[in-house]
């Protein structure tokens, strides 16, 4: 049988299964490992994916039935890289959403409803404290003291800027020490589970054991394959869950989430930035940012139970929406911005993925990251560094009182904002320098930061907007570019979620640039969105019913060889046989609309019969239009593990026949497989960490 052309994917709708069925012989070498763009035929003496023919298909209701574990309670974690926390919901009473314990500590003028994403380790490398807890006892710690524990900040993003991302990637604390970052997304994700499981055994007046919860993760939907596995594995490393028992663990994309929860807005609760008339009794001649503190006022007020109440059905912002109509959510975060195209599905109010996830590091750390520069203008790229190591805790500090003074920039803001220099700072200058800051402010010709005599930089309003607008450029940018694709060209709304859309700065640019083309909707208490959403979404999973997938994916085979078609390169002549290699086999294309519980199906066989591991390299692109994995922009991302031990009957075929259904519609690649001629489960692992 010529397997040429067997490979294109069915196009599918929401009630289809995709059935497309392709069987492989993988010959015993393919447990070799080989390199992102060698010939899968060539090397290690391996002969390649070579054509199985046909055989008996197992009916998908055979193989895809899943046991429905129950579960008392939902967690979610929303894991941010500035800021964290959880929330909870009863699954008895889906409608009341908890959000978790006033933390201690706190900042003037921050809401600390999440606590500041910050771990310290002792000098030992043992877990001390999480949060602002961890925060201030390392400022208290005397100088020299500090240099000997490992604190650690913002540390999320190594997740996704690490391109070569494995288990042994490192994180670098303040003082500069090296260490693994699994076991600082383990301890963070244990001290949650630990704060969680207490807050619920108070309330409970019984212990509640980690068995009755359905844990919820949340991630950026940008973020690939491997740190997706990372966070995984860093849960089961917490005790959250445990690979037995994966279903327990949930991964939720952090503006999917935020858009289940916008589906159950009330008007009282969200502010419409482009609205002509008053919405919650604000009216458009209020300043956005006016109107965005009374409604941060009206939410303290009214925070005592820390208990909020959804709607069963959908909320009143869709009894303006019909079937079909397409919305935007922006989650703009400390570390990334998420672009997610939604189309709402009546009655029932399911939602459509339109365009795959898009966005990038644009999030309120670029703010940071621009102050620091400015500091390094002006003192001096050397001291700024040397500083940041002998004095790693006077350099968190002056970043927390640069923080407090970034969240007060308004675009009206006329009077300067201040900015406290720590002692140390001052002093540690003049024995680096021999002048003082004043004379650095002076020399420098930064002329709109001026010295005060209180110890103080103080910022012109346009010096601290100049911060903001290389990440609100890169965040508007990027919007043009997704508003101009055919799929978003008729948006009604635009939500504005996560913990930089409080910024006034950005809220002005978004509707200057967008309010003539959708409405912009910013929700109350817009810090706790995804929190809230992913509650929910851990509620009912099956709420997306249709994703994008963000990348092609597929393996190599060997296709026969049809002369004037295919490159004489790729000419592989075995017994006689002319085979074509290195021809990529697609399972998914870029882009491609994908169903919840929609399968490809692949059939593999061993090349001996006592062979116990096939491993199938997985390659990934991000174009759509792949013919081989050697093109350009293909890589080598993973590997499909099938391990065949206990699986073998008493009489073994000499053809054995392993079908494998993957799975792409959900926020992680699943997949399972099953021996045909034993009907046995066959354990089946997709590795994109350890390949």
């Amino acid at each position: 049988m010529d397997s040429v052309g067997m490979y294109g994917l069915c196009g599918c709708t929401a009630k289809s299964k995709m059935k497309c069925d392709s069987r492989w012989e993988i010959p015993a070498s393919e447990t070799a490992p080989t390199s992102a763009y060698s010939s899968p035929a060539r090397s290690l003496g391996d002969t390649g994916i070579t054509p199985l023919s046909p055989s008996h298909i197992v009916n998908d209701a055979d193989t895809n039935v899943s046991e429905q574990q129950t579960f008392l309670v939902v967690v979610a974690i929303d894991f941010g890289t500035t800021s964290s926390g959880y929330a909870y919901s009863f699954t008895k009473e889906p409608e009341c959403i908890h959000v978790m314990r006033r933390w201690e500590g706190g900042d003037p003028g921050v809401s600390n409803q999440k606590t500041p994403t910050t771990i310290l380790l002792t000098p030992e490398r043992k877990f001390h404290s999480f949060g602002y807890a961890a925060r201030d006892f390392y400022h208290d710690l005397d100088p020299n003291e500090a240099k000997q524990w490992l604190y650690l900040e913002k540390f999320k993003m190594k997740l996704h800027t690490t391109g070569d991302l494995t288990m042994d990637t490192d994180l670098t604390a303040a003082n500069g020490k090296k260490v693994k970052a699994l076991e600082i997304f383990a301890y963070a994700l244990q001290y949650f589970k630990e704060q969680a499981l207490k807050e619920l055994s108070d309330q409970g007046g019984s212990e509640f054991e980690n068995s009755d919860v359905r844990w919820v993760i949340t991630v950026p939907a940008i973020w690939k394959q491997p740190a997706k596995q990372f966070m995984r594995q860093a849960a089961y490393q917490a005790g959250l869950a445990s690979p037995e028992n994966a279903e327990q663990l949930i991964i939720a994309l952090e503006p999917e989430a935020a858009s289940i929860y916008c589906r159950k807005l009330r008007l009282h609760q969200m502010i419409e930035l482009s609205s002509k008339a008053a919405v919650n009794g604000y009216s458009s001649g209020d300043t956005v940012g006016a109107g965005f503190a009374q409604a941060k006022e009206h939410i303290r007020r009214n925070r005592q139970s820390r208990t909020f109440l959804v709607e069963n059905v959908i909320g009143e912002i869709w009894s303006e929406l019909e079937e079909g109509d397409k919305y935007v959510v922006v989650d703009s975060g400390g570390g990334t911005v998420d672009l997610t195209v939604h189309q709402i599905r009546l009655p029932e109010g399911h939602l459509k993925e339109l365009y795959k996830a898009t966005g990038g590091p644009y999030g309120s750390l670029g703010v940071d990251y621009e102050f620091e520069k400015l500091l390094c203008k002006i003192f001096g790229e050397d001291f700024i560094e040397q500083f940041k190591i002998k004095r790693p805790a006077a350099w968190v500090d002056l970043m927390i009182a640069f923080e407090s003074r970034k969240r007060a920039a308004a675009p009206d803001r006329t009077n300067p904002l201040n900015i406290t220099l720590p002692f140390s700072f001052i002093d540690y200058y003049k024995k680096f320098r021999g002048h003082s800051v004043e004379h650095a402010l002076r020399k420098s010709n930064v002329d709109f930061v001026k010295w005060s005599s209180q110890g103080m930089l103080r910022m012109s309003p346009d010096a601290m907007n100049a911060l903001f607008k290389p990440t609100i450029d890169s965040i508007i940018e990027h919007l043009r570019d997704l508003f101009q694709k055919p799929e978003v060209s008729t948006v009604k709304f635009l939500f504005l979620v996560g913990g930089f859309a409080e910024a006034p700065l950005l809220q002005q640019a978004v509707q200057a640039a967008f309010g003539d083309k959708c409405r912009i909707i910013i929700p109350q208490d817009v810090g706790l969105t995804i929190l809230k959403g992913a509650v929910l979404f851990g509620l009912d999973p099956a709420v997306i019913k249709v994703r994008r997938s963000p990348l092609t994916y597929g393996v190599g085979v060997l296709n026969r060889y049809v002369e004037g078609k295919h490159p004489p390169e790729k000419l592989l002549v075995k017994d006689g046989t002319r085979w074509c290699t290195d021809v990529f086999d697609k399972f998914i294309s870029a882009d491609q609309s994908v169903a919840l519980g929609e399968l490809v199906k692949r059939s593999y066989t061993p090349a001996k019969p006592s062979q116990l591991v096939i491993v199938i390299n997985i390659y990934s692109s991000e174009c759509d239009d792949v013919s081989f994995i050697t093109d350009p922009g293909v890589k080598k991302c993973g590997t499909l593990r099938l391990d065949l031990t206990g699986t073998s009957g008493t009489a073994v075929p000499a053809r054995r026949e392993i079908q494998t259904l993957m799975q792409f519609g959900d926020t992680e690649i699943k997949a399972t497989a099953v021996d045909i001629a034993t009907a046995k489960s066959v354990k089946v692992g997709i590795d994109f960490l350890n390949y």
